[in-house]
């Protein structure tokens, strides 16, 4: 974090100085990684209070709290109403001190892949700040754009959400300059109640956005009429694999024997062919989003291809191991939802040998849960891969679409899995493994590698 003065954050959080103004330039919410000098801001959640754990936060070094309690201590501290939106101005004054430009990204699935996209685009310009991990809610937002420093050159944040209301906060937080919605579709429904709640919930991102800002939109996917007027004074720019009309979209799409699609890419600044390391015909829309991202930034086509070149595999998202020559396993253990189980699918067809379909439940998908799964295992019927395997309650409606076999616990599945590879050592195998992260679909993955590396 830059450097502030206990008296400077006191007023960017609406809070009351208690002791000393020092300077700070170090900000933790856990006490693991208290070092010395940081300022610790005490939060509460639904099964912890961190003011239970100020005396340990000062004896690992803290030199400064931010807190909601009344506390009779020398540290210097700052006490405000809530924590938590302590946190979130804290991480925006910062990130509003660098004047860095700005992007946001959100959707349902896909984000992540197309923040790693552009991130590696803007690299070739410049330093980028970019959410690392799934820092990406209402506490992970502020901690990344406390991360930010005047000598970066662009700020690619990426925005979660699980329920209507959080991308609207942490969105006017950022304050980007652009925002992108990848897509919409049925994840967290639990907590959006339907497909029209996060419709409303991801185009919350373009409030954050001034008159006229751009706001870049997948016309594949996206909330209609829910974001008409949100989207009134801004500029729209668009993205499509399937309509050229867009101001972005895909021709000539072709996957090579390893899954990874090449195409023509078309622009409002020309056309370029590109070669993605990325596997998945899915990974065409994402590609499609990043560039859009990138140019309104002044980047060039040539820097989107060096970029997109470079860009090195995102852990369990689709990631190819090659366990051996003849075992291929495909990672995509880090979540799930529909259209990413379909694409998933999709990537697996295009695989020679015998495939494995290795599926955990999706997750937080509320009353629609068993249609959706069941969805899925249409999609999945017709490819008649060699092996469909389900694991999690709903998920058993895959494999009775798709003539697999349910399991009830992950070490039946893998005793299967070992036990017939066992014997088909001479015939090239696929194995792709997804499911929801609540799932544990990695410990299949962890399981198949050990065995067959």
């Amino acid at each position: 974090m830059i450097s502030l003065t206990l008296a400077e954050i006191a007023r960017a959080v609406g809070g009351e100085l208690k002791g000393e103004d020092i300077s700070v330039s170090s900000v933790s919410t856990d006490t693991r990684t208290i070092t010395s000098g940081t300022l610790f801001i005490a939060l509460i959640g639904e099964n912890f209070d961190a003011h239970d754990f100020i005396e340990q936060a000062v004896i690992k070094g803290a030199a400064a709290l931010i807190v909601s309690q009344k506390l009779q201590i020398t540290t210097p501290h700052i006490l405000v109403e809530d924590t938590r939106i302590a946190l979130g101005k804290l991480g925006s004054i910062v990130h509003q001190l660098c004047k860095t430009p700005t992007v946001a990204i959100t959707g349902s699935c896909g984000k992540t892949t197309v923040k790693e996209m552009l991130t590696s685009i803007l690299s070739q310009k410049g330093q980028v700040l970019f959410t690392q991990g799934n820092f990406n809610n209402d506490i992970g937002v502020p901690l990344t754009l406390l991360r930010a420093k005047p000598e970066d050159d662009f700020a690619v944040i990426e925005l979660g959400a699980n329920h209507i209301g959080e991308i609207d906060y942490t969105t006017r937080l950022v304050n980007p300059d652009v925002a992108l919605v990848n897509n919409v579709a049925a994840a967290h429904l639990e907590g959006f109640g339907s497909i029209d709640g996060v419709m409303q919930a991801k185009g919350e991102i373009y409030n954050g956005l001034k008159s006229g800002a751009v706001a870049v939109i997948n016309l594949d996917s996206n909330g209609g009429q829910y974001w008409q007027d949100v989207l009134a004074d801004k500029t729209v720019k668009t993205v499509s694999m399937n309509d050229s009309k867009a101001d972005y979209f895909a021709t000539d799409i072709q996957l090579n024997e390893r899954g990874e699609a090449s195409f023509i890419m078309t622009t409002p600044i020309g056309e370029c062919v590109i070669q993605l390391s990325l596997v998945g015909q899915h990974n065409v829309a994402n590609a499609l989003s990043a560039t859009s991202l990138a140019l309104e930034f002044g980047a060039s086509l040539e820097d989107v291809k060096s970029g997109l070149n470079q860009l090195t595999k995102v852990s369990a998202r689709a990631e190819v191991i090659e366990l051996n020559k003849q075992i291929r396993l495909i990672d995509d253990s880090y979540n799930a939802s529909v259209p990413a189980m379909k694409a998933a699918i999709d990537l697996l067809s295009n695989y020679r040998g015998k495939r494995w379909l290795i599926l955990g439940n999706m997750a937080e998908l509320g009353e629609e849960s068993l249609a959706l799964h069941r969805q899925v295992g249409q999609h999945a019927a017709p490819f008649r891969f060699d092996y469909v395997l389900t694991y999690g309650a709903d998920a058993k409606v895959i494999s009775e679409e798709s003539d697999g076999i349910h399991f009830c616990d992950h070490q039946s599945m893998i005793d299967f899995i070992k036990k017939q590879l066992g014997h088909e050592k001479a015939q090239q195998q696929t194995l792709l493994v997804k499911g929801a992260l609540s799932a544990g679909m990695s410990v299949v993955v962890k399981a198949i590698k050990e065995s067959f590396t």
